[in-house]
């Protein structure tokens, strides 16, 4: 260890977008979603996805030049699927994105995807390092990998850190799928959502879920719970692509979600954002699956199984949710001054594709994340927009 570096003691204070803080046998693990609600569920997809610290920072002042960070990261390995690249730590200083650092080591679960065994690999902790920091009274994040399980085992400095105060920006609060937990995003602090955040001049609470944004009671109920001072909710792709709803009970859902978090936000700006483009899953209905073609040539991306004339029966797709949606969100702005409707379309279109393919067919590339992430805050932020400040 450096001369002069000294431990930090781990506390929720330090902490900013997340539910809780969980003392492991190992270390501290943020959870973005609260325990009554974790427990509501036993889906392997949901726990692993909301254990993956996307949007979640350690948010401090300190005259620090050296910064160092041990992390317990907890890798899924699927059996002839590609592995992901390892996560990065992205440290920012006022906001700027100054310096990254990979992870390592870690845990390992290693999955049968013929069978749904698992094995468990244990394996250590590795630390992350940000050095030749200027020394200066400075508010540094350093943003968690959002794709990665990640235990905080350890914070060193070689100065004091004082937490940063709660309220200094509004809080604005987003629910989504992966895409906006930030799959094939460069690295944390660059999903859209973190990018949108920072042009916004908010601090964000992410709830994008992957796999998971499926109109959960407990998801609703958490994010009515949660301080914030905006929100918003992308609905569509889980839902088609998981298979899991019909157009009877889609409607009612979506009421019913609202309606919960309006319970605990009244008043509060709400928007809800319709899915983005997706050419496999617009007029095809899932479930969505790997395709075994592009495995086979060692690389991912996915299909959709359903049948197109299944939509007729009341099989979701994007085409269907969306028209449901709009209409949806109309009727009820009637009666709510403060909701409003974001066409996914206007954050990613048929006419972006050609520019700004899907390179999974599923999930937009970094170049795309930034360019959605822009995209939103020029509507949502700007002044005048349904989620800028007074």
């Amino acid at each position: 260890m450096t001369t002069g570096i000294e431990d930090r003691p781990i506390t929720a204070d330090l902490c900013r977008g997340l539910a809780e803080l969980e003392r492991t046998e190992r270390g501290w693990l943020p959870h973005r979603l609260p325990a009554r609600a974790r427990a509501q569920s036993t889906d392997p997809q949901l726990a692993a996805a909301e254990a993956q610290p996307s949007g979640v920072r350690l948010a401090f002042r300190t005259r620090a030049t050296v910064v160092e960070l041990e992390l317990l990261r907890t890798r899924t390995v699927l059996a002839g699927v590609p592995e992901r690249p390892d996560g990065t730590v992205d440290l920012t200083i006022g906001g700027r994105l100054v310096a990254q650092s990979g992870t390592s080591g870690g845990d390992v679960v290693r999955v049968d995807t013929t069978t749904g065994q698992a094995e468990f690999e244990r394996g250590a902790p590795a630390t992350v390092r940000f050095d030749g920091l200027s020394g200066r009274d400075e508010e540094l994040e350093i943003w968690l990998p959002f794709h990665e399980r990640t235990e905080i085992v350890a914070l060193r400095t070689d100065a004091p850190v004082t937490p940063l105060p709660v309220g200094r920006r509004r809080v604005w609060l987003h629910h989504g799928s992966s895409i906006s937990q930030g799959s094939n995003a460069a690295s944390p602090s660059t999903t859209w959502p973190a990018v949108a955040a920072a042009l916004g001049g908010v601090e964000v609470t992410n709830l994008g879920l992957a796999g998971s944004a499926m109109l959960d009671p407990f998801t609703a109920r958490t994010m009515r719970d949660t301080p914030a001072d905006a929100i918003s909710v992308k609905i569509g792709i889980n839902l088609v692509n998981a298979d899991v709803m019909r157009a009877r009970a889609f409607g009612p859902a979506v009421h019913g979600f609202l309606d919960t978090i309006r319970d605990g936000h009244p008043d509060a700006p709400l928007l809800v954002v319709g899915p983005l483009y997706c050419p496999i899953h617009e007029d095809t209905p899932g479930p969505g699956a790997f395709d075994p073609s592009a495995l086979g040539r060692g690389a991912v991306r996915f299909v959709a199984t359903g049948d197109p004339a299944a939509a007729s029966r009341g099989s979701l797709t994007l085409s269907v949710i969306r028209d449901q949606l709009g209409d949806l969100v109309a009727a009820r702005m009637a009666e709510d001054p403060n909701l409003h409707y974001l066409d996914g379309h206007d954050l990613y279109g048929p006419n972006d594709s050609a520019d700004h393919p899907l390179p999974d067919a599923l999930h937009p590339d970094a170049a795309t994340h930034l360019l959605i992430g822009e995209r939103f805050a020029q509507v949502a932020f700007a002044p005048g927009g349904p989620l800028a400040g007074p």
